[in-house]
């Protein structure tokens, strides 16, 4: 196979690459380019070249095949460089996406033409590496400082327009990207233009306050983080170096970061997102068309269904009990379409047409007989649901998808409220529904398989990650998170405090702790869970009253402005509540509770080991597919640090026999709450990883 193929045409030679899916810039790929450039500079009947991509993008970077391997000659550097130093004018023609690698291809060109869509970015680091082929050194020369930074260590693409504004892009094409980048080459040749390389533009030069402030500002945005901070360092090398110097530098600290724990995480998460997908049971299974919507509630969650479905192209009817409630639940979903517009998501326009042709709301559920999907959102109640889903059944048409959004209750008994228990299934959106990516997918023992493929169809129709998950009090990540909470909360107990644990949790990676998560979710959530379960509590389990002393106090966290933090004007984002402690060693104290020390250590060893435990059970019974899946839930949905790449790779990293022996240690004096999970000791005692069973 060609991968990079040789055309010369009106004395313009274009070199195709070649590799579908994505003209990944695998060793072949390399060498074609090496080769085809080696070509164009002897080839006397070429004045200028073109590079291009085939099929539907430009060069979409690193091959994922090498990943974990040797690097194999021409190392992608070198390729570039040899583009480069071509003594003819080169222009990348960018058209789909062109990233990490595949745009230092394109700044190693000496000119670059794009379509105004195309997508153009160095994400590397949200793999947890940085860009490792001069593009920590051409993009500042042709963008500046502030504008290079804020591309690689966010690594958010920007469009081909963008990108013409900032300056790394030198012309748009219009509908034939090939035909309009050779008559660009063309004239480039013709006016007598010769090779513009960008390492001989000169570097942008900037002040120690610019470093300094990019430093402060990536220290805390990408916090624990090795990678952006990197890129600024290079950026940093780049002014005080030449050009050959920066780039050696840039390259021993990119093939650094390949060997770092962080990059194996987030190389760990990229993937599960990718396997989350792959359930065997729907291989080769036709989802059912889905065109038409319901949403019955138009709660917050409601809503926030209702808005994620109309922004995907969906026509939404939204049914609520009376006519101020629709109302009410329309004006919020206006709102949510406003906000889209703010942030450059949506036009006036199309909000405007969305809320005149795409979205109902209205009282009678027989508003739903043509719709293909419904979702119930309405409040957790199974007496409640099961109404719904009775009127459901009655009026929705044969082979609608009845979908539940229950965060706990049994999806099996919500089926047997109706006449079609294979059309039921859970849909457990997460809040705000219209931006939160996290799905699960609850498989009742009745749905029909078709009814699941529909399922994971519509997740990828509203950008979602879905993942299969099966029937148990709070499926999988709310199962997982209860323990979790116990967790931190029989610390509490115990003499740790509230904010010692946020501290500990925060600076592990999570953006928030299960405290000051607490009060952004309100405290009465957690109380009412707690109730919810108070019977079939055992004996010897440890509640936590302090909580339920808050809870009583009327102080339910963000929304009365007092929980275990206090928000006012002066500390909007909270300041400890100097109330909480003396009533937690009330607690303590009708409890006969010695409190003992935690250091932050030990407050990430335990809520690491109960995470990983119940984890453990969840894949054991089969709630979970694989150990990855359980990672996509709380990296989508919880807020786990990335770069950890989830609970099962992080235990898996450090040492499943560490997690089981720090169970067990924990389990002298409390066997009832630390029981080792019976998967967890039998891959311990096997060798084996959780990693061994993401298959």
């Amino acid at each position: 196979m060609t991968y990079v193929s040789y055309d010369l045409q009106d004395r313009v030679a274009v070199l195709t690459v070649d590799n579908p899916p994505v003209n990944a810039l695998g060793q072949a790929v390399r060498q074609g380019l090496w080769d085809a450039i080696t070509r164009f500079d002897a080839d006397d009947g070429a004045d200028a070249a073109v590079i291009i991509g085939a099929g539907r993008l430009f060069i979409g970077g690193a091959d994922i095949t090498e990943f974990g391997k040797p690097p194999v000659e021409p190392y992608l550097p070198d390729v570039i460089n040899r583009i480069a130093d071509s003594p003819k004018p080169v222009v990348a023609a960018i058209h789909g996406t062109a990233l990490g690698g595949g745009l230092e291809v394109a700044l190693g060109a000496h000119y670059r033409i794009a379509t105004p869509t195309a997508k153009l970015g160095l994400p590397e680091v949200t793999l947890g590496v940085m860009p490792g082929a001069g593009g920590t050194q051409r993009m500042p020369r042709l963008v500046g400082a502030e504008n290079a930074l804020t591309l690689m260590t966010v690594g958010r693409p920007v469009t081909g327009a963008q990108a013409l504004d900032m300056g790394f892009v030198d012309a748009l094409a219009g509908d034939d990207l090939r035909a309009d980048a050779m008559a660009y080459a063309a004239k480039l040749a013709q006016d007598g233009a010769g090779p513009r390389r960008v390492s001989d533009m000169p570097f942008p030069q900037f002040d120690a306050d610019l470093v300094d402030g990019w430093r402060k500002r990536l220290t805390q945005s990408a916090r624990g983080q090795v990678a952006p901070l990197a890129v600024l360092d290079a950026v940093v090398a780049g002014a005080r170096m030449p050009f050959a110097q920066a780039l050696a530098a840039e390259r021993k600290a990119f093939l650094s970061l390949l060997k770092t724990p962080q990059r194996a995480g987030l190389m760990h998460a990229f993937f599960a997102e990718r396997a989350v997908a792959k359930v065997p049971q729907i291989k080769d299974v036709a989802p059912r068309p889905v065109t038409r919507a319901g949403v019955v509630g138009g709660g917050t969650m409601g809503a926030g269904i209702a808005t994620a479905m109309v922004l995907s192209g969906l026509h939404v009817t939204l049914v609520e009990r009376d006519a101020a409630s629709a109302a009410r639940a329309r004006d919020t979903i206006t709102r949510n379409l406003s906000s889209a517009v703010k942030r450059g998501k949506l036009t006036e326009a199309g909000r405007d047409a969305i809320l005149s042709d795409a979205l109902a709301t209205v009282t009678d559920y027989a508003a739903l007989s043509e719709a293909d999907l419904v979702v119930e959102a309405v409040f957790e109640d199974m007496a409640v649901k099961a109404e719904v889903f009775r009127n459901l059944d009655r009026v929705c048409k044969p082979g609608a998808v009845l979908a539940t959004n229950t965060s706990y209750l049994d999806v099996n008994l919500i089926a047997q409220a109706t006449h079609r228990p294979a059309d039921v299934i859970g849909l457990h959106f997460f809040s705000p529904a219209h931006v939160m990516k996290l799905l699960e997918i609850v498989v009742a023992d009745e749905t029909a398989v078709d009814v699941t493929a529909t399922a994971f169809q519509l997740a990828k129709t509203l950008g979602k990650v879905g993942v299969r998950a099966g029937v148990c009090d709070g499926f999988i990540g709310n199962r997982i998170l209860s323990h979790y909470r116990t967790a931190v909360d029989h610390m509490v107990l115990d003499g740790a405090s509230p904010y010692a644990i946020d501290r500990a949790l925060v600076e592990f990676g999570f953006a928030m702790g299960p405290y000051q998560v607490g009060d952004l979710a309100g405290l009465d959530i957690g109380y009412m869970t707690r109730q919810r379960k108070a019977a079939q509590a055992h004996p010897r389990d440890r509640a936590p009253l302090f909580a339920d002393a808050l809870y009583h106090a009327g102080w339910l966290g963000q929304k009365t402005g007092r929980g275990y933090y206090i928000y006012d004007d002066a500390t909007p984002k909270g300041r400890p509540n100097d109330d909480v402690p003396p009533i937690i060693r009330d607690v303590r104290d009708s409890l006969r509770l010695k409190p003992r020390e935690f250091s932050a250590e030990q407050i990430v060893r335990r809520t690491m080991a109960a995470m990983v435990n119940e984890g453990a059970r969840v894949v054991d019974e089969g709630i979970a597919q694989r150990p990855s899946d359980v990672d996509v839930v709380f990296l989508s949905g919880y807020g786990f640090p990335r770069f950890r790449g989830g609970p099962m790779h992080h235990a898996d990293t450090v040492g499943l026999d560490v997690i089981l022996s720090d169970i067990r240690d924990f389990a002298v004096l409390d066997d009832h709450f630390w029981k080792p999970a019976p998967l967890l000791e039998r891959l311990v005692q096997d060798g084996q990883t959780f990693a061994s069973l993401n298959t």
